[in-house]
């Protein structure tokens, strides 16, 4: 029992100590990838027959009945233009995971093994011009672990929500006029749309792929930022760390901050509110950021 409760305070306190626990697995080309445990539902093998969804991506196999929902399967490596897995003359396993408060069920070839990293030992990679790639940390025997931009890979399959509602819209307009707001995500997908969301309220923005950057920005230019939107999962630095970093800062303790993030659970939204930040949205829900966006500029 005693031990059972030491992992369970480990792991509800890695969000504390800028650490990550991933599950490793497999995909066609027998790399190793990773993912963040908090974002994963379950883990089960794949059925043999999924019946295909009509003018569905290629990479979406059909559709799964979890627990009285239907789910879109998404094979992983054809998703990241690897070979397609033969899961139904192969044995598969399906990932099921909460990005943005829905459900995707991932093939991939087979899981591994749970293991934790400091996202100070995750780094982005330099000169990789791959855009499902966003991280890579190490194994103890020196085997690369990669880390996918699944916000990428979900909007190139599934789509995203691009658009504010009108209503919203109206209330934002000129709000933003001569304001700037510092965006800081490791992915490019997340950023375009953030950007776009900016730009319709009349923001101007810099955008910056890394907490440590973000920070020698506001070194130069705090003066002139009046928020901050930041995601949790970034290599070098997690958003956790990079709004307590803040908070103890005399020029930044009283920047006004929001933690913008797939991993929606209420678990990391009272994460957020004890790491400092103002407020938690989750991606990608563009009216309810510019909601929030206004109450910030507008406090």
């Amino acid at each position: 029992m005693a031990s059972s409760l030491d992992e369970a305070f480990q792991r509800s306190n890695l969000s504390q100590s800028n650490q990550m626990e991933m599950l490793t697995f497999r995909l066609t080309d027998n790399q190793l990838y990773g993912i963040n445990v908090f974002k994963i539902i379950e883990i089960i093998e794949c059925p043999r027959r999924i019946d295909r969804m009509p003018n569905s991506h290629p990479a979406v196999k059909g559709a799964l009945d979890f627990r009285g929902s239907a789910l879109a399967v998404i094979d992983l490596s054809e998703a990241v233009g690897l070979p397609v897995k033969d899961f139904r003359d192969q044995l598969a396993y399906i990932i099921i995971c909460e990005y943005n408060r829905s459900l995707t069920a991932f093939i991939v070839h087979a899981p591994e093994t749970l293991i934790t990293r400091s996202w100070s030992d995750i780094h982005k990679p330099e000169g990789v011009n791959a855009q499902s790639l966003v991280a890579i940390a190490y194994m103890d025997s020196g085997e690369a672990i990669m880390l996918l931009d699944i916000e990428s890979i979900l909007s190139d399959v599934v789509g995203i929500e691009r658009d504010l509602a009108t209503l919203v819209m109206t209330e934002a307009e000129g709000k933003g006029s001569g304001r700037h707001v510092l965006l800081v995500d490791d992915s490019r997908t997340a950023i375009m749309l953030l950007q776009s969301v900016l730009d319709k309220m009349g923001f101007t923005n810099t955008a910056l792929m890394s907490a440590d950057k973000a920070l020698e920005y506001l070194e130069k230019e705090h003066n002139r930022v009046d928020l901050v939107i930041s995601d949790i999962e970034m290599p070098g630095m997690d958003g956790f760390t990079f709004t307590r970093t803040l908070r103890e800062h005399e020029n930044y303790k009283h920047l006004k901050v929001i933690l913008h993030s797939s991993m929606s659970n209420p678990s990391n939204q009272l994460k957020a509110v004890q790491s400092g930040a103002n407020k938690f949205v989750a991606k990608f829900d563009p009216d309810s950021l510019s909601e929030e966006i206004l109450s910030m500029v507008g406090s």
